[in-house]
């Protein structure tokens, strides 16, 4: 496995060529341009690549104060920017009866959720009912407290805890998966915590879903892990990252898609779910991140 150090350095030369990249596209031709030529913008850097990005999705987190005033006027300004998949992160009062409705009147689909890492077995068993009544497929823990984290010991008991629970789910149809952030890559006693987690839970039962910013932004590289455990990583969040660490709409940042997403079907990967956790217009952003997602795919095929 890389190391630290070497993860950051081989990062930085993919941010270095993605900048190069995304300033002579910007001193060439407009998007007009583009356009013109039947080009969707963004296209030319991945037109020599098989395109593995399947359905275009959305984390409904980027669009929460939206679906606090109004959850399926919400969906259907989703539906109608083009996207096909959304991953819910609460349901905001609404039954799961009422949000199968939605979806169906929307025409998305919902393959996946996000919960809390609640192990009760009352809270449990209403997690599977309601994630089956919805139709989900997949059911992600968003992230753990610091209790479950705080040491190599406490990740070996997250991570048979989160198997169990996985055994659980599996038994009701369903799919576990859990959502990094950053700090799961920190160093404990010589060994990085997730490596940890992922070799002590076990693989048929927890999935990873692969949160492609925050692992870039603790160190290690997203092409190393889809390359090391094949097959486990059935979900990544797709939100780009400046040169200086701030999240930024896809396509807007230096991180190199084309490059990871060749890596995608290693990892097994099926939903790319676009996300931004503080966007500058909610919208506005998840339409830019559709435009840029939908030019990579297309431009690839």
């Amino acid at each position: 496995m890389l190391s630290r150090r070497d993860a950051l350095k081989r990062m930085g030369a993919i941010a270095a060529g993605a900048a190069a990249g995304t300033a002579a596209a910007c001193s060439g031709e407009s998007e007009a341009g583009a356009a013109e030529a039947g080009a969707a913008p963004g296209t030319a850097a991945a037109a020599s690549m098989a395109s593995p990005i399947g359905p275009i999705g959305v984390q409904l987190y980027t669009v929460r104060a939206e679906m606090t005033n109004g959850v399926e006027s919400t969906l259907e300004r989703v539906a109608a920017i083009g996207y096909e998949e959304v991953e819910f992160a609460g349901y905001f009062g609404h039954s799961p009866t009422e949000i199968r409705e939605m979806l169906a009147r929307t025409g998305l689909r919902s393959p996946a959720t996000h919960i809390p890492p609640n192990f009760e077995v009352d809270a449990w068993s209403k997690i599977l009912d309601d994630s089956n009544e919805i139709g989900h497929e997949y059911v992600v823990v968003a992230s753990i407290p610091q209790s479950m984290r705080s040491s190599l010991d406490a990740w070996r008991e997250t991570g048979a805890a989160m198997s169990r629970a996985g055994d659980r789910a599996r038994s009701a149809g369903l799919q576990y998966a859990y959502h990094n952030h950053d700090f799961e890559f920190e160093e404990m006693e010589g060994r990085v915590a997730f490596d940890v987690f992922c070799e002590e839970s076990d693989l048929e039962f927890v999935k990873i879903e692969l949160d492609l910013f925050w692992i870039i932004h603790g160190g290690q590289d997203p092409i190393e892990f889809m390359d090391r455990w094949p097959g486990r990583i059935p979900l990544v969040h797709v939100k780009d990252r400046t040169a200086g660490g701030d999240m930024v709409d896809v396509g807007a940042g230096v991180i190199d898609w084309a490059g990871i997403f060749e890596h995608a079907e290693n990892g097994g990967v099926e939903h790319f779910f676009v996300e931004h956790d503080t966007p500058d217009g909610p919208f506005r952003s998840i339409e830019a991140s559709y435009e840029y997602m939908r030019g990579l795919r297309d431009g690839a095929a």
